[in-house]
């Protein structure tokens, strides 16, 4: 590291509007010392250095500089962690490779925040992708989740363990609401309910929703613009809800009941984006449309389980295209003046062309073993996993 320790103190005393003189004679020293310390031609006595940081009010990490180099390492070291964590879609690619390097960077920067939040993070994906998230029936045939198998998971515990110590130090703000996310999953796939529910206690009701108070805290255009942020994501969280509801009622509910409710989460984004345009949430609905094709095959309509797959194929085709393109903004009434983020919240992952195939259909329900054989059997099948391959540039 290069020392720019005079360079450090000519900022500092121009930012509080001192004169060389000033600092000279507060230290005790000459003027011309400060002016050879400024012009890199010689550094302060090692005892001098703690008494110039007190008089500029900074640390004497910060006077050398060191505090700068240091985000930007951690900082560095994040956005590495957090892309190989991506690339765990599902699917382990080098998740091991990710936790050991995670590991690392805590070693190297420990207690600090934002590294722990990006190991647990690490641990919580490498859970589902080296064993997945497994389901049960229980005695009234509503689904629970396998929570003595998902007990054995030394990442998940590991995991918890992160999240339960980051939690007793976090600021309000929206890595402790992703951690309070993330926890609250964790405790319900371990059978912790209680735990999960103290945790969501701290949490505010949908009306507290950052998004929701900021259409009410603007004006104008930027309300207008809040509304249709806020209108979105409501859209998204009801359409997570059905699916998630589908899946809650197990055997209480039928195929064909459970086809329907799934268009029903579909549908409800063309209340918003009246145009068909869904931005980001394209990728979304084409992972229910692979879902859906369960229980249209289970219900015995198998010509529309093979319909609802290409549906899947069309929804990613336009997201890739509009994303080629960089026409990515919304284009209906109530949301055009939204400009969509570049990035996927990490608990909603893109998907590609491939796992289109292989993750096929996304979400982990009993029905899907029983079907998996019956519709790859179907020759349709391969023409669907052709067509979709051919659409892949990676091919």
């Amino acid at each position: 590291m290069q020392l720019n320790l005079g360079q450090k103190i000519r900022e500092l005393r121009q930012r509080d509007g001192r004169t060389q003189e000033t600092l000279a004679e507060a230290i005790g020293v000459t003027s011309q010392a400060v002016s050879r310390w400024e012009a890199n031609g010689g550094y302060p006595d090692m005892e001098m250095i703690p008494s110039i940081a007190h008089y500029f009010g900074v640390s004497i990490d910060e006077l050398f500089g060191y505090n700068n180099e240091r985000s930007q390492k951690i900082n560095m070291l994040v956005e590495k962690i957090e892309n190989m964590n991506f690339q765990n879609n599902g699917v382990d690619i080098n998740i091991g490779e990710c936790i050991s390097f995670a590991r690392n960077a805590l070693i190297e920067f420990p207690g600090n925040e934002k590294i722990m939040l990006c190991l647990a993070s690490v641990l919580y994906n490498a859970g589902y992708v080296r064993y997945g998230e497994h389901h049960l029936s229980d005695s009234e045939g509503y689904d629970i989740l396998d929570t003595e198998r998902h007990r054995t998971y030394s990442e998940w515990k590991e995991a918890i363990s992160l999240y339960e110590k980051l939690l007793k130090t976090m600021e309000d703000g929206e890595p402790r609401h992703r951690v309070i996310r993330k926890l609250t999953q964790l405790y319900l796939n371990i059978g912790e309910q209680a735990k999960a529910l103290a945790v969501i206690e701290t949490a505010p009701d949908i009306y507290g929703s950052r998004e929701i108070l900021k259409a009410k805290a603007t004006g104008g255009k930027e309300r207008a613009k809040a509304y249709g942020e806020a209108l979105l994501k409501t859209v998204m969280v009801c359409s997570e809800l059905m699916v998630s509801g589908v899946i809650a009622f197990g055997k209480n509910m039928s195929p064909a009941d459970k086809a329907q409710s799934l268009r029903g989460a579909i549908a409800i984004f063309g209340n918003v984006c009246t145009d068909g345009n869904y931005g980001i949430y394209h990728p979304y609905i084409a992972r229910i449309y692979t879902l859906l094709s369960v229980y249209l095959w289970l219900d015995g309509k198998k010509d529309d389980a093979f319909e609802a797959l290409d549906c899947a194929l069309t929804q990613f085709r336009y997201f890739e295209e509009s994303r080629v393109k960089g026409a990515r903004c919304y284009t209906a009434p109530l949301v055009r003046l939204i400009q969509p983020d570049a990035t996927i919240d990490d608990s909603h992952p893109p998907i590609s062309y491939a796992s289109l195939v292989e993750d096929w259909p996304w979400w982990c329900v009993p029905e899907a073993s029983n079907v998996k054989s019956e519709i790859q059997a179907d020759p349709r099948w391969h023409e669907w996993v052709a067509k979709t391959r051919a659409c892949d540039p990676k091919n």
